[in-house]
């Protein structure tokens, strides 16, 4: 095999090794972890706001993809940042809204009022409650 070719293969390999190890799913940081977890709940996806979640979440995770069954929502301005250690948790702080329209009526709720706990389980980051 000539040079040439030995270097571009070992570039193809290289690359498509390095994408095998990314993190997926846009939960890289903290942040994205959590608004991805947001996300997943306003659009009423058990499966991915399951897995975006810590074990010890997934079944309040579900709870909450519920608690939207017969409204339509929508997420207004959302923006995550992380806010700092919690223990062997992170802190999470989120602004905008989510829009829950029931019978015609838009009823806005306010991310910033709480505080998501994000960990990392498995290699991710993973939503794991409130505080």
């Amino acid at each position: 095999m000539n040079r040439p070719l030995r270097w571009i293969l070992l570039l193809v390999l290289s690359a498509g090794l390095l994408a095998a190890c990314g993190t997926g799913g846009g939960s890289g940081t903290a942040p994205d972890a959590i608004q991805a977890y947001i996300e997943a709940i306003v659009a009423q996806d058990a499966t991915a706001a399951a897995s975006l979640s810590c074990a010890a979440w997934e079944a309040d995770a579900l709870t909450e993809v519920h608690a939207f069954d017969g409204v339509s929502a929508r997420l207004e301005n959302v923006s995550c940042a992380e806010g700092g250690p919690d223990g062997e948790a992170t802190l999470v702080n989120c602004s905008g809204n989510i829009i829950a329209s029931y019978q015609g009526e838009d009823r806005p709720l306010d991310l910033s009022a709480r505080a998501y706990l994000a960990v990392q389980e498995g290699g991710e980051w993973r939503m794991c409650g409130y505080k």
